[in-house]
């Protein structure tokens, strides 16, 4: 078990989620691919997204619903200060995660979520497993809870 994939399973473990975190035969490191690997509707694919806040440098995740983009403007609004793309090492230095692989779970450093409202009109979603071919399913409450995210309004 690779370490991205050993982290993401301590961290739900620890907060008493007992999830089947799979393997699939393909890549998920996109939605689209994630969405067809595990046979639902793109938008229960739970994408993480991970943006840095220009004056705090503070690294912040957003659980954005596949079919969905992040607005700039509305997530900076909703940081509470301007954002910048994180860019793949400092997203693999901050959370311990190659970007396709990016779990909402088990990061390096603790990050200030934020939720897609979508996300919420499933009964379950799916989210990266640390890796990119492993997902995990989970309720959208208990990814909320598990991750402390903020649910606003952020997507484009």
């Amino acid at each position: 078990m690779s370490d991205s994939l050993a982290r993401v399973r301590a961290a739900l473990d620890a907060a008493g989620i007992a999830v089947d975190i799979r393997e699939m035969p393909g890549s998920t490191r996109t939605a689209a691919e994630a969405a067809d690997a595990v046979g639902c509707a793109l938008d229960q694919i739970a994408k993480s997204i991970i943006f840095h806040g220009m004056d705090s440098g503070q690294v912040l995740l957003f659980l954005t619903a596949g079919g969905n983009r992040v607005d700039p403007d509305k997530a900076a609004a909703l940081a509470g200060e301007p954002l910048g793309r994180a860019d793949a090492a400092l997203v693999r230095a901050r959370t311990g995660f190659a970007i396709g692989g990016v779990a909402p779970v088990g990061h390096l450093t603790p990050l200030r979520a934020f939720l897609d409202p979508r996300l919420a009109d499933f009964a379950q979603v799916w989210a990266a497993a640390g890796t990119p071919r492993h997902v995990f399913a989970i309720a959208p409450d208990r990814l909320q809870a598990v991750t402390g995210a903020q649910p606003g309004k952020f997507v484009a």
